[in-house]
Formats: structure tokens, C-alpha cells, sequence
């Protein structure tokens, strides 16, 4: 039997349980032009919050009783199509099961001499393109700039701050653990860490950001925004990648930011990654060869079993994870 993860229900705050459900079909036949793929690794990120729901947006959303998507990586055990072949590992957008059958259009064919499988997930996949994108196209920074990063030790704002310091700005990440601040300091060389769950994010904003803050890479939203607008500087900008603060409050209210961007001539930009698809190959460029020289790093929170997919995924409400989250469902069945 082959296992899948469904939703069930929609939830109205935090997914739980009762809003998923493992069910059991049996194991897909590939047909002209398909191929079997064992799935290995999941991906499971906060957008997915989003598809859960059943309201307009720039996805469509995941259908009940019926398995969730993302981003995977997964290894062809029999092939119908030419473009692939059985022992390859192939990254797609693929539903939560064991084993799925998929038309070989859509997926990528991995290359493991650029890292190992899972960097196709984190920081050369969908989290490393996002804050490539995000930092560059929207942040635009230069030299000597103030960039702040919210969610800063997660799989894109890792990459963020890194980037950043590539860049020659000072960088700021704010984070919810001491485990995560250290990382960032020590292991990613960023010049000033905030824990808001222990220190006030205003007071320690005016104190670690005194010239200002010119570029603000916010994945968090919230009350942490709120305590940041005042603080940019003129013709700051600000990319909005995520706001997984208000993501389980139903009608979320804060203050009014329209007077902070006008005085300050602020360009704030929401974007997801898909608005820069015909320019990935040249992000996974910059990537690939930053990471090759030694300036980028990263790091991976890897749960295992098929069956913890679902907490994997709760987890990364409660910032559980450090870098990327993934979980690891299964061996390849043969080195490649």
C-alpha cells in the first residue's frame, strides 16, 4: 500500500491534526510519458498555511481530501518517459506520498556534484532563489548599508543575511532562540542579533540599528514590522517575502505604516519567487558559485518518517527549525 497525507478540513487558526489525515491507496502504475518516483525528501514551508485555506490568492488552494503539495525530492524507480531514467533523483512540486506518478515535464533532473540532493530544496531550490531575488532585485543593496532580516536563521533568511554580508552591509537578524542568534553570529558573521522573545524589540531595533535601517527583508510581519518602520531610513526598501506571525490569526490588526513610507520615501514590495521564474537561472548561478567558493553555508533541521511530515510542518509555526525544514522519507535505492 502506499501512504499520502490529505487535508481533510481547512483550519481556521493553527493546523492541527484533526485538519490531516494518512490514508492508505494503493501504489500508482506510470503510463506513456511517466515515471514512478519514490519519494525521499519533503520540503514543508510556511506558504503552505496559505494553500490550506480556501481564499484567492496567488496559488491555488490544496483541495480537500485530497494529498498536499510541495516542493520534494524524489528518485525514479521506472521510467516511460526518455527524458529520465530509473536511479535518477528528480526535485518537482509533488503530492505528499510514498510513491506518485508524474509526467517527466516539470521535474529537475539533479546534478549531486553541485551538493548534496537536499540543497535542491533549500539553498539552491525555491528558499536560496527567494532570498537571491528578494535581497537583489527588490532590497538592492550597497556597500556600507544597513540590511535587517526578520526570520533570520530560517532557509531564507539565512541565505539573506549571508548574501548581505557578500554584499559589504551590515547585517542584522533577528531570531527567537539563543541557539539561533549564536548561529548567526558565530557561523553566518552577522554584526548584531535581536532575540525578540527576550529582549525588546523596539528598545534593542534603536540600539543595534543606531544609523537606521536602510534595507528590511521581512519573512515575519507582526509586531516585529510594527516596531521597524519607524526606524527606515529615507528611500529604505523593504521586501515583504513572508508574515507568518498573522498567518494563524484570523483578521490580524496592526498599525498604520502609510505616514512612515511617505516621510521616508519607502519602496515596499511584495513578492513571491515564481515573479522571477524566467530569471532562475541567473540566481542558481550566483548561487552555485557562491557556495563552491566558500561564501555561502547552510544549514538543515531533517525530521524522519513519512508519518512526521504533519509536525514538521506544525514545528515551523513554533520556529522550531534551524535552516531549512525537511523530512527525510526514504534511502535512494541506488548511489547516484
Amino acid at each position: 500500500m502506499n501512504r499520502e497525507i490529505h487535508l481533510v478540513e481547512r483550519p481556521k487558526a493553527a493546523p492541527t491534526h484533526e485538519h490531516i489525515k494518512i490514508v492508505e491507496n494503493n501504489q500508482p502504475e506510470p503510463g506513456s510519458g511517466e515515471v514512478l518516483l519514490k519519494m525521499l525528501y519533503v520540503s514543508v514551508d510556511p506558504y503552505m498555511r496559505g494553500r490550506m485555506s480556501d481564499a484567492k490568492s496567488y496559488v491555488a488552494p490544496f483541495q480537500l481530501n485530497e494529498p498536499i503539495e510541495g516542493g520534494a525530492v524524489a528518485e525514479v524507480v521506472q521510467s516511460n518517459a526518455d527524458q529520465l531514467s530509473e536511479g535518477d533523483i528528480i526535485t518537482g512540486m509533488l503530492p505528499w506520498k510514498e510513491y506518485t506518478v508524474q509526467k517527466a515535464e516539470g521535474l529537475r533532473k539533479i546534478d549531486p556534484s553541485l551538493g548534496p540532493i537536499t540543497t535542491s530544496l533549500g539553498i539552491l531550490g525555491m528558499p536560496g532563489l527567494t532570498a537571491y531575488f528578494g535581497l537583489m532585485d527588490i532590497g538592492q543593496p550597497k556597500e556600507g548599508e544597513t540590511i535587517l532580516v526578520s526570520g533570520a536563521a530560517g532557509a531564507v533568511g539565512s541565505t539573506v543575511v549571508q548574501i548581505g554580508k557578500i554584499m559589504g552591509c551590515r547585517v542584522v537578524g533577528i531570531a527567537g532562540t539563543d541557539e539561533k542568534t549564536s548561529y548567526l553570529k558565530e557561523e553566518l558573521g552577522v554584526d548584531a542579533t535581536i532575540n525578540y522573545k527576550t529582549e525588546n524589540v523596539s528598545e534593542a531595533l534603536q540600539e543595534k540599528c543606531p544609523d537606521g535601517i536602510d534595507v528590511y527583508f521581512d519573512n515575519v510581519g507582526g509586531d516585529i514590522s510594527d516596531a521597524v518602520y519607524p526606524l527606515l531610513n529615507k528611500y529604505a526598501r523593504i521586501a515583504q517575502c513572508g508574515a507568518i506571525a498573522s498567518y494563524n490569526v484570523p483578521n490580524d490588526k496592526g498599525p498604520r505604516i502609510q505616514m512612515h513610507l511617505i516621510k521616508s520615501s519607502v519602496l515596499i514590495k511584495g513578492f513571491t519567487v515564481g515573479d522571477y521564474q524566467n530569471r532562475f537561472s541567473e540566481g542558481f548561478q550566483h548561487l552555485s558559485k557562491w557556495l563552491s567558493e566558500g561564501k555561502l553555508t547552510y544549514e538543515e533541521t531533517i525530521t524522519e518518517g513519512f508519518e512526521n511530515i504533519p509536525d514538521a510542518f506544525f514545528g515551523l509555526f513554533e520556529g522550531s527549525n534551524l535552516g531549512k525544514q525537511l523530512v527525510k522519507v526514504a534511502e535512494p535505492s541506488q548511489k547516484s
